[in-house]
């Protein structure tokens, strides 16, 4: 690669470095422990009028095909992650040890948004381990599934297949198992509050954005995008918000300073030798 992208790749670095230690500080090596979901101090918001979803397949990635009918009866969280996000990579221990922990009553399905080779998601899922099926993401489940602008997202949905939850970002351990276990009609005794759209974009655990507002990316190529986005998603914007380049996009579409900023990035990639 050019030198002049090593400053670049350099904060990349930097960052998912600085993301690993601190998520490996509140970690133990060993099996992961899901915490109690039904302390009365968490608290879960779920749609106060759930949302019809049409059914659907997908077809996971040992080309096994699932319709969404074949869910009734449990609650299913259908998580949109890609193998390049850090806090996607976090929280995806908790969900294996979620799904080991409700298997009668809970189905997770990961939905990559991985952009390069299958081989590559296949590999790190069997590294990981995951217990649970993994697909890629597709047009028609974009579709369904509308407003991922930012990895993690997950969709939840209740045992009578209504989408009753978005969570955008890092899933918390504890509310995550409240919901599920709510949703089973199991005991808990988590307050729930029903909200008009609990979906406002919320990206304080979402470092990796992968929708830039005003940003043309026609010309990067698939399997380069993945570097492009990360440095976005790694490169203060220089407006005085404090925020990366991608967030302050997300946050303030209007910013006279992100959107020029963030073009140069992607110019400047595509225009390196």
């Amino acid at each position: 690669m050019n030198r002049r992208h090593w400053p670049a790749i350099a904060l990349l670095v930097g960052v998912l470095a600085a993301w690993t230690v601190f998520y490996l500080r509140g970690r133990t090596t060993g099996t992961v422990e899901i915490e109690d979901g039904a302390g009365s101090n968490v608290v879960v918001q779920l749609l106060r009028n759930p949302v019809a979803v049409p059914a659907f397949s997908v077809t996971d990635l040992d080309g096994r095909t699932t319709s969404s009918a074949e869910w009734r009866g449990k609650v299913v969280m259908l998580n949109f992650w890609a193998t390049w996000c850090g806090p996607c990579r976090a929280e995806i221990p908790d969900l294996i040890a979620l799904q080991q922990k409700y298997r009668d009553h809970l189905v997770i399905v990961g939905i990559s948004e991985d952009e390069g080779p299958v081989d590559i998601v296949r590999r790190f899922a069997t590294q990981q381990q995951m217990n649970y099926p993994i697909v890629m993401s597709t047009d028609a489940i974009r579709q369904i599934f509308k407003g991922v602008v930012a990895l993690p997202t997950t969709f939840v949905l209740d045992r009578d297949g209504r989408m009753v939850q978005k969570n955008v970002g890092l899933l918390n351990k504890s509310r995550t198992e409240a919901v599920t276990r709510y949703l089973a009609g199991m005991e808990t005794t988590a307050k729930i509050e029903r909200v008009e759209d609990p979906t406002k974009l919320d990206l304080t655990n979402a470092s990796e954005i992968k929708d830039i507002p005003g940003v043309d990316f026609s010309h990067v190529p698939a399997e380069q995008k993945t570097l492009v986005l990360q440095l976005l998603n790694a490169q203060g914007c220089t407006c005085g918000c404090g925020l990366t380049v991608a967030k302050c996009r997300v946050d303030d579409p209007s910013c006279p300073v992100s959107k020029p900023l963030a073009q140069s990035i992607v110019d400047d990639f595509l225009n390196t030798p």
